[in-house]
C-alpha cells in the first residue's frame, strides 16, 4: 500500500490505514523532494549537487508529514544520514518530541552526484543534537554501488530492525528510492510512504 504525502486522511479511509498499521510495523517513507530531484525532474539530467537539500516543495511536502502521519504512533525514527532525508524527518519529529535516530544502512544506493555525502563532521557541526557517531569521516559509498551490495544493506536492515523494534509505537524510516527498492521490491514517489514488514521480506 503507497500514501502519497499530501493524501488527506478522512473518516472513510482513516479506518483500514489503522487496521493494516496493527499488522506492519514499520512505516517507510522516502524522503520529500530534493534540489536534485527537481532539477533532474527538468532536465532529466544529473545536475552535480552532491548531498542535495530539500526544494522548496520538498519542505512543503515535509511540513505536511505531521498532518498525514496523525492517525499513527510513531515511537521512533530511523533516518538516512543524508541531508534531504534528516530534513523531512525533522518537522515530524519535531512534533512529536523524538530524536531521530542516524541509521547508514538505509542509505541511497550510490549512483548520481547526490549520493555523495556531508562527512560525519559535517553533519554533527550542522545537526548537533543527532548522534553521528556511528558513522566514518567518509560513509557513503564512493562510485557505483552494484545492486548485490544494496541487497545485502537492506537484508541487514531487516534484520537489525527486526531484533529492535520500537518500545513503544510504530517504527518510521526515511530512506531512499533504489534502497526502498531494494527493501520492498516496489519504487516510490518523494514524500510518499508504505507499511512493511521487514520479517516478511
Amino acid at each position: 500500500m503507497l500514501h502519497n504525502a499530501g493524501a488527506v486522511l478522512t473518516a472513510e479511509n482513516l479506518l483500514p490505514v489503522r487496521l493494516i498499521s496493527y499488522v506492519y510495523w514499520m512505516i517507510v517513507l522516502r524522503h520529500c523532494e530534493s534540489e536534485f530531484n527537481r532539477l533532474y525532474t527538468l532536465t532529466g539530467r544529473d545536475p552535480g549537487i552532491a548531498d542535495p537539500p530539500l526544494s522548496a516543495r520538498g519542505r512543503s511536502q515535509a511540513a505536511a508529514l505531521p498532518a498525514v502521519l496523525a492517525g499513527h504512533r510513531i515511537g521512533r525514527i530511523l533516518v538516512s544520514p543524508y541531508h534531504r532525508a534528516i530534513e523531512t524527518a525533522q518537522p515530524l519529529a519535531r512534533e512529536l518530541g523524538l530524536t531521530p535516530r542516524i541509521q547508514p544502512l538505509v542509505r541511497e544506493r550510490a549512483l548520481y552526484s547526490c549520493d555523495i555525502g556531508s562527512p560525519r563532521s559535517e553533519l554533527e557541526g550542522r545537526w548537533p543534537d543527532l548522534d553521528f557517531s556511528g558513522l566514518d569521516e567518509n560513509w557513503w559509498t564512493e562510485g557505483v554501488e552494484p545492486v548485490r551490495e544494496t541487497e545485502r544493506r537492506a537484508r541487514a536492515f531487516c534484520a537489525e530492525a527486526g531484533a529492535d523494534e520500537a518500545a513503544d509505537g510504530e517504527t518510521l524510516v526515511v530512506s531512499h528510492w533504489a534502497f526502498l527498492l531494494s527493501l520492498t521490491g516496489e519504487g516510490m514517489e518523494n514524500g510518499s510512504w508504505r507499511f512493511f514488514n521487514p520479517s516478511r521480506r
